[in-house]
């Protein structure tokens, strides 16, 4: 089992790298042809920043399966099976369909008309769902056009999930990778632990999401450099959904002996086959949820659901006073939580300590929501390690008077004179520019109003 982890992780690095080191000339790129839009009302960022980081992300796709191609473990997922093909056919479909979103903000109806024939030419090379695992009945396979539309559905809802959560600095792209690291220990043990090959396409597939999300990671965390657009937004959704498409409905539960004893035990045995359909829910809860807020709330204020508005959860977590870096933190650890708690609980579904773990770390979680609601305060012997927002204020710090402040640089009544004027300084709540790192609101910039004003860069 060790050799195939050391292709695995070849393929990873292989990945990252080439994403890390071509976002560097796509950003200048994105510059140089003007893909860096003005800052729009519902944009977190304060500054313009260029798009098209998913070109850089589709070139370390493209890399990791020529590498993959070229291991001798995984050579074979490419001898035996056409996936491999038919996701690079949908992928580059998807991510031409973004490079031109993110240059000429094509319609919306458009992109979804885009995102489905990615979808059908992924369903023609061979990468559909064939037939589901029903507890107590067994597998139930599906007529062509049931195995269609169930595969560009599943397609269509992971990309615009993907696509809505991608509002702050690396949130997407760190949502996306711990979701397919979750999903790489769930196919990894399907394929070596069951001896499943059918799923080694899919064990793949998550191994290069990875390297895609982490080389592009280092130039998208805040402040961004470079944002991955629509381009790399789809891009990613489609190769997370092409990873669960390809283990579910393929996976024999015949071939993991579950079909033994009682149908109870049968039901409960087969908890391994349905979390492939599980999975990619639990992964994108957060986004999906977030999906499914956002059309009802566009839906019940009259708006159109492609409307782009301020409501998103990453949003709202800013408004009630987190920072910019303290949200991502917070959307990443809820993802991790119910992502590997999914995998923990189909490996050892009869312990009562996985549920007991995600109970306590979900009210950890909870308590991380409701931070901004108290300002805590560290001990005096750790005040050198946190912070000087969680410190105490000691006695001889006195507020500077306000007419002191304003008063310097002005003449003495003697003549003489101050030092050179200092700005008033006004309280900035938390949660705003320049607080904790946050950039969701405020106006400040480096960029001038007539350089930010209808810029083209």
């Amino acid at each position: 089992m060790g050799q195939p982890v050391r292709d695995y992780l070849l393929t990873l690095c292989v990945t990252a790298a080439v994403t890390y080191l071509l976002t560097g000339p796509v950003r200048k790129f994105a510059i140089a042809i003007g893909a860096m839009p003005a800052i729009r009302a519902r944009d977190v960022h304060r500054e313009p920043t260029p798009r098209l980081g998913g070109i850089a992300m589709f070139g370390g796709l493209c890399a990791g399966l020529i590498v993959a191609d070229h291991l001798f473990n995984l050579n074979g997922v490419f001898e035996l099976s056409n996936e491999p093909r038919a996701l690079l056919s949908g992928a580059a479909l998807i991510w031409l369909i973004g490079v031109l979103d993110d240059k000429f903000e094509i319609d919306a109806l458009i992109k979804l008309g885009g995102q489905m024939i990615a979808a059908a030419v992924m369903v023609i090379q061979g990468l559909t769902i064939l037939w589901l695992p029903i507890p107590g009945v067994g597998t139930v396979a599906l007529t062509q056009w049931q195995g269609t539309l169930l595969t560009v559905a599943l397609v269509v809802i992971t990309i615009n999930a993907v696509n809505f959560v991608d509002g702050l600095d690396g949130l997407a792209a760190g949502m996306v990778c711990i979701a397919s690291a979750a999903f790489f220990l769930y196919t990894y043990r399907l394929w070596y632990g069951y001896g499943i090959e059918a799923a080694a396409p899919a064990t793949l597939f998550a191994a290069i999401l990875m390297g895609m999300c982490l080389g592009f990671l280092p130039h998208n965390m805040h402040p961004a450099r470079i944002f991955m657009g629509d381009s790399g937004s789809m891009l990613i959704g489609l190769v997370l959904a092409a990873g669960a498409i390809s283990v579910t409905g393929q996976v024999d539960p015949d071939a993991m002996k579950l079909f033994e004893g009682s149908e109870r035990q049968a039901t409960h045995a087969m908890l391994p086959v349905f979390i492939p359909l599980l999975l990619p829910l639990t992964i994108i809860a957060i986004p999906a949820a977030d999906l499914v807020l956002a059309i009802v709330r566009r839906t019940w204020n009259g708006q159109s659901p492609f409307a782009a508005d301020r409501g998103h959860l990453h949003h709202r977590l800013l408004e009630i006073g987190h920072s910019h870096s303290r949200s991502v933190l917070i959307m990443y650890f809820w993802s991790a939580l119910i992502a590997f708690g999914a995998v923990g609980y189909s490996v050892h579904s009869a312990s009562l300590w996985i549920v007991l773990v995600i109970v306590g770390l979900s009210a950890v979680g909870l308590v991380l929501l409701l931070m901004p609601r108290f300002t805590p305060r560290a001990p005096r012997w750790a005040e050198a390690f946190v912070p000087p927002r969680y410190r105490r204020r000691t006695t001889h710090e006195e507020p500077v008077a306000t007419d002191e402040v304003t008063s310097r640089g002005q003449q003495r009544s003697d003549g003489s004179h101050m030092a050179s004027p200092v700005p008033e300084r006004t309280a900035v709540p938390v949660g705003v520019s320049g607080v904790n790192g946050a950039t969701a609101i405020g106006p400040r910039s480096r960029f001038t109003d007539r350089d930010r004003a209808d810029s083209s860069r």
